[in-house]
């Protein structure tokens, strides 16, 4: 085998990572830049593989994000631990179809054992079983599918057979601050936006249990409590074991527990308490890539029934050869054939062992409070959210200014942070109000990296101040 191409992909992954410490954490290269560097019509003869990976790594440096660096604190993603990434770089060598038992015993048993860890980690019952799928979008459409198949069972419907048409009506209660995963899932299962009954939400986007109540009160026939365990924005945990509470009230109803990232705080003695109550519903989103930091992608549907979940997603065909007694993981998962995720997220989770697991998702955690307590002390600068996970939403706004002079400032000290590249972060909306929000997830940011990144951010406010005029903060 020529070993020229794998030589130079080999080469060019080092060299990033290498790079990433000190890397600028945004791209270098606009839209423009990268299409000329990428695109271009297709080559009438082809060239050796070597040289194919060379110029790829080239071309599309400019236009890569130091995602995966120390300093990167948008969105929440984390970065990729390196056991993780050399599982990942076996996994694209060995090219296993995971979906059947028959094609690849070992993705179907490292998922198998993968399933075992996660529910001693996270206290989930042993009856649960485990889906691994592209990311918190699928995690979502798959638990809420068995979802959709339980409560209509219960109801004398075969969903699975007979289809939505004619079916009982399914009621949503999901919280006023549901992820918009939560609505892409009830499209793809039929269910659609007018399933949805919204229940009010505390001011840090938490579900009140006396409005689900009501809610509930309300509502006749089959229901899916939509609750969530660690807010897109304040990383705020809805009162699950309340909440469990109101919903066990009645027979029909399936509470799911949307936990992207929040899930993870089950592995951490200081944090598990935001999570008591979460053993007691029927089924959990998460994704590995955000919080076990494996590369992407890589989300996970954990449902209580093992038998709801087979119903919603097992199909079969005479020419499948599906395994009598053993794991096949099509049978868990939206997709047939597909990349056998388990392998990534076994080697990290075997590389930092529960002790491992839990140390990093307290330095997180720390490094959000130390950022929280880094700007919080200048002037002109708020934090806005109790920091008791991994996020941070900070405004930027001087005593007296009108709350759209706040919106603008907050605007543009993003932006200069974005471009000056020390450190990457984003801005969100919360209460009406611009914010910055910041995420902790990177398995290697350290307290320097924090510090670092908090006097950027801080040079950026200084130099955005709004004039006394009240006019917009200057330009770059």
């Amino acid at each position: 085998m020529d070993r020229s191409a794998l030589d130079a992909a080999h080469e060019a992954a080092v060299r990033f990572f290498e790079q990433l410490p000190e890397r600028k954490v945004g791209a270098t290269a606009d839209a423009a830049a990268m299409r000329k560097a990428l695109g271009g019509p297709l080559p009438e003869e082809g060239q050796s593989a070597a040289r194919v990976v060379e110029e790829l790594a080239r071309n599309a440096d400019p236009g890569l994000v130091a995602t995966a660096g120390p300093r990167f604190f948008g969105f929440v993603i984390g970065g990729s631990l390196p056991a993780a990434v050399g599982a990942d770089w076996l996994t694209s060598a060995w090219d296993q179809n995971a979906g059947l038992f028959v094609l690849s015993p070992a993705a179907a048993l490292v998922e198998e054992t993968v399933a075992g860890w996660l529910k001693e980690i996270f206290a989930l019952p042993a009856s649960t079983s485990l889906g691994m799928v592209t990311g918190g979008q699928m995690a979502n459409t798959t638990c809420l599918a068995a979802a959709r198949h339980q409560v209509l069972a219960a109801a004398g419907w075969d969903v699975e057979a007979q289809g939505l048409a004619g079916a009982p009506r399914v009621t949503v209660l999901a919280g006023d601050d549901a992820h918009i995963t939560i609505f892409g899932a009830l499209r793809l299962l039929g269910l659609g936006d007018a399933s949805v009954k919204r229940v009010q939400s505390d001011g840090q986007g938490r579900m009140r249990p006396d409005a689900l109540r009501a809610a509930l009160d309300t509502v006749q026939g089959p229901v899916i409590l939509c609750a969530q365990a660690g807010d897109v924005n304040t990383g705020a945990f809805d009162p699950l074991e309340e909440l469990v509470a109101i919903a066990r009230s009645r027979p029909d109803v399936w509470v799911h527990v949307d936990g992207a990232f929040g899930l993870w705080a089950a592995a951490s003695r200081k944090r598990r308490h935001l999570t008591r109550g979460l053993a007691f519903a029927d089924s959990w989103a998460t994704d590995a890539h955000k919080w076990l930091n494996v590369p992407y992608d890589c989300g996970l549907a954990f449902i209580r029934d093992g038998a709801a979940h087979r119903a919603a997603m097992a199909r079969s065909a005479a020419y499948l050869q599906p395994s009598a007694t053993d794991r096949d993981n099509y049978a868990f998962t939206p997709e047939f054939s597909r990349r056998a995720r388990g392998f990534a997220a076994w080697a990290a989770l075997r590389s930092l062992g529960r002790s491992g697991l839990e140390a990093m998702i307290d330095r997180c955690c720390d490094h959000a409070l130390l950022f929280a307590e880094r700007l919080a002390a200048a002037e002109g600068v708020q934090v806005i959210n109790e920091v008791v996970l991994n996020q941070v939403l900070v405004r930027f706004e001087p005593p007296g200014a009108s709350p759209a002079e706040g919106d603008r400032w907050t605007r543009e000290v993003i932006a200069r942070v974005q471009r000056d590249g020390v450190c990457w972060l984003s801005g969100t909306v919360w209460r009406g109000r611009a914010l910055m929000r910041i995420s902790v997830s990177n398995w290697s940011t350290t307290s320097q990296d924090v510090h670092r990144s908090a006097d950027a951010i801080l040079a950026a406010h200084r130099s955005s101040a709004p004039s006394s005029s009240g006019s917009s903060p200057a330009g770059p």
